[in-house]
């Protein structure tokens, strides 16, 4: 089962976020989730194909005191585990996958478009707030969508 919204259930035990590449946005959200979502939810992410690590994530989410640790970019090919209550899509080519892969199985995969931030042109601040505006899209949505009225606000 597909889904494009996530209303009032309980919160998924599991939940994969994919991206392109496991490099910003799919590993922002994962860290992002893990510090909001109830203890025991699995939360992990993966891109569609390898990326590099961006020194910009880390930047903005150690603002907010939150950090992605020493992960690496992987692909779905390299996760330890396959099977997710929910799979949350950051980026298009994301999305189709997920789905092509979901065909026949019972899991949610919703689509939150994203953008990416390494478009961000200008000067050095203005790339950081572009990645700014993810991480605070990201949070939104996983604090609306995801964390439901467990969640007190400023955690």
């Amino acid at each position: 089962m597909t889904g494009t919204a996530f209303k009032d259930f309980s919160t998924p035990r599991s939940i994969l976020f994919m991206c392109r590449m496991n490099a910003i946005r799919s590993p922002m959200a994962e860290a992002l989730a893990r510090a909001a979502l109830p203890r025991g939810t699995y939360v992990a992410s993966a891109g569609v194909r390898h990326g590099e690590r961006d020194p910009f994530v880390d930047a903005v989410l150690e603002e907010i005191g939150l950090s992605i640790g020493r992960h690496q970019p992987r692909t779905l090919d390299e996760l330890e585990d396959d099977y997710f209550d929910m799979i949350v899509t950051l980026a298009p080519e994301a999305h189709h996958v997920a789905l092509e892969l979901t065909r026949s199985m019972a899991v949610d995969v919703v689509y939150w478009p994203t953008p990416d931030p390494t478009v961000a042109t200008g000067t050095r601040e203005q790339i950081v707030e572009a990645y700014r505006a993810v991480r605070d899209h990201l949070s939104g949505l996983i604090l609306s969508r995801l964390a439901g009225n467990g969640l007190r606000k400023g955690a």
